[in-house]
């Protein structure tokens, strides 16, 4: 078994949920923490109607002071583009209304989808569920047995996704009670967790945690969603560690995005970063058209451009899969690298 974390080679555990409740609610108090003259941020700050700013410290603490383009800030700080409505861009970008139940997705034939948690620990402005309606999707006890009870009736499906929202804003009592739940399940092969919680609050990844889920009866993979090398701390390297001795598969997942991470320079600084955490690359999203966030987006031929160049610069084991999703699509659609006249 992975070795646990012991309280003299970390600090002191720390409560992951207090650390979730003192993070930044309000942008005028994270532009004063970053040294950034509010005065200056207009009124951007009436995005918080369309979707609320929820930033935890550490992912602060990785910011640089003074720095209006720091690509992490870009990417939670609200702005007055949000409002502007774009063509083609949709509340529901991947069509995920049509749920077989609540809080249940099985879009892919051998794989499900639970939506754990609604909530997340960080609101990123360009996330494709910004519109998503959680309230109809919340799992209470009697929903959960009902969709546990309908993945017990499809034997083509091998593989439960955890999602949300994020799955680990959830106690770990609870994931812990769903996963043995479903390990019981003979045709249930792994167990997936999409997360950003960990990069953006390593103390999540506590003993509690490794205790389920290094423990559990089944291949486990957790897909991190991180976008910038900056994110990949210290913190995060040492908290994955125990994951790592217990041989969880951890991947990487992150989006394209103008103004953060849209060039070759810092794909390459970025999966880089991954890899040295002992992360593999697995996809890089083109951005999901949900209204609100057109402001992030990059065009096909300058996302093929990127990625033509990226594969110089890496070994191919460090290249991410260039992808898009389709709204009502069985799958991710892979990007053709080769540059076409018409893009």
């Amino acid at each position: 078994m992975a070795q646990i974390i012991q309280k003299n080679s970390i600090s002191v555990e720390q409560n992951w949920q207090k650390e979730l409740a003192s993070g930044f609610t309000d942008p005028f108090s994270l532009l004063k923490y970053l040294n950034l003259d509010p005065s200056d941020f207009g009124t951007h700050a009436e995005a918080r109607r369309l979707f609320p700013m929820r930033v935890p410290r550490h992912f602060a603490s990785l910011m640089e002071k003074g720095n209006w383009q720091d690509p992490l800030l870009l990417q939670v700080l609200p702005s007055n583009q949000e409002f502007l409505t774009a063509p083609g861009y949709s509340a529901d970008p991947l069509e995920e209304h049509d749920t077989a139940n609540p809080g249940l997705l099985h879009k892919y034939q051998s794989r499900v989808l639970l939506i754990v948690k609604g909530g997340c620990a960080v609101n990123c402005r360009y996330c494709f569920r910004r519109h998503f309606p959680y309230a109809e999707n919340s799992l209470s006890q009697q929903q959960l047995e009902a969709n546990i009870a309908y993945i017990a009736e499809h034997p083509e499906i091998n593989e439960v996704i955890l999602s949300g929202g994020d799955p680990l804003m959830a106690r770990d009592d609870k994931l812990a009670a769903l996963a043995e739940k479903l390990a019981a399940l003979p045709h249930i092969k792994r167990l997936r967790i999409h997360t950003r919680l960990p990069v953006v609050m390593p103390e999540r990844l506590d003993n509690a945690f490794y205790q389920w889920l290094i423990n559990l009866p089944l291949q486990k993979v957790l897909v991190l969603h991180i976008n910038h090398a900056k994110e990949v701390s210290p913190q995060l390297i040492d908290r994955l560690a125990p994951l790592r001795q217990a041989g969880v598969t951890l991947l990487n997942q992150a989006v394209l995005l103008k103004g953060v991470n849209a060039s070759a320079e810092t794909q390459a600084e970025l999966n880089e970063a991954v890899f040295d955490a002992g992360i593999m690359p697995y996809y890089l999203h083109l951005l999901d058209k949900v209204q609100g966030a057109a402001h992030f987006d990059i065009d096909m031929a300058q996302a093929r451009a990127i990625m033509a160049e990226v594969i110089k610069r890496l070994p191919g084991f460090m290249v991410p899969k260039l992808v898009t999703e389709i709204g009502g699509q069985p799958g991710k659609t892979p990007i053709d690298l080769r540059l076409h006249p018409q893009d």
